[in-house]
């Protein structure tokens, strides 16, 4: 059996930029334990798979290690596979999901991911989360990720947390996101995912989830440009919707190919 297989870099206009996703086109799902070793043998950050549900597309989420509830880039990244490879004509894609209803529309090279709000709250922080920061934020807080604001760009840029110190933090299918606002925009970020394979995750756009609803709140504003400044660097194009939020950015398609299963 035979499944094609695209990788595309989402959240950039250019290649070897954004968040390289591997997206699976399926007809029908595969036992859990093939869409599994799939994405362990990609060793991408993200694999996604989707099939056809009416005129809808169920899609799911792993990485090497396990199932995600939700991921921004990789949703991104499979409108991208339906509009630009598979033909797609709607004008907009419904993605069903464990995270319930996705919507995707397109504007010209610009897709909008409909998402979610998860705005974080108070939290206690755990034992040896600032340690293995490297670096002591002005605030903590927590939706599904650990949410440290610091105090500015620069200091997001510069941190260099200690993977091995991280790897007791109990994040669950979440991370740590570091953030400030942004010198040219109105907010940056980076992502790391402690104990994971990818331990600085490029473009995070569920975590966005969580940085939209923060920045507008604490900006007194509704549309947002951020950036992730990871070395590959992502840029999004944000709104605060209440209880969504929308994700708008550009992909590039690197590799198109088969993957052989038995």
């Amino acid at each position: 059996m035979t499944i094609p297989i695209y990788q595309v870099d989402a959240f950039t206009s250019h290649l070897f930029g954004g968040n390289p996703a591997a997206v699976c086109p399926l007809d029908a799902w595969l036992p859990n334990a093939v869409l599994q070793s799939i994405a362990q043998e990609n060793n991408l950050a993200e694999t996604a798979y989707f099939v056809k549900d009416g005129a809808d597309f169920h899609i799911r989420w792993f990485t090497p290690e396990y199932e995600m509830d939700l991921c921004g880039h990789a949703t991104l990244a499979s409108a991208h596979v339906l509009y630009q490879h598979l033909h797609y004509q709607g004008e907009r894609i419904v993605f069903t999901s464990a995270s319930g209803d996705l919507v995707v529309t397109k504007n010209d090279d610009l897709l909008t991911l409909d998402f979610p709000a998860r705005m974080p709250g108070d939290t206690v922080i755990p034992d040896g989360l600032l340690e293995g920061m490297g670096k002591n934020p002005q605030e903590v807080y927590k939706a599904r990720d650990y949410v440290l604001v610091y105090a500015s760009e620069t200091e997001v840029r510069g941190l260099q947390p200690n993977a091995l110190l991280l790897q007791g933090i109990e994040v669950g299918t979440g991370g740590i996101i570091a953030t400030a606002p942004g010198d040219t925009v109105d907010f940056v970020s980076r992502f790391f995912i402690p104990g994971a394979s990818v331990f600085e995750d490029p473009v995070t756009g569920s975590a966005h989830c969580s940085l939209i609803p923060f920045w507008a709140d604490r900006l007194h504003k509704n549309t947002l440009h951020a950036l992730q400044v990871s070395a590959r660097t992502g840029e999004l194009f944000c709104e605060n919707r209440g209880d969504r939020v929308w994700m708008s950015g550009r992909s590039v398609t690197y590799l198109e190919g088969m993957i052989r299963v038995k």
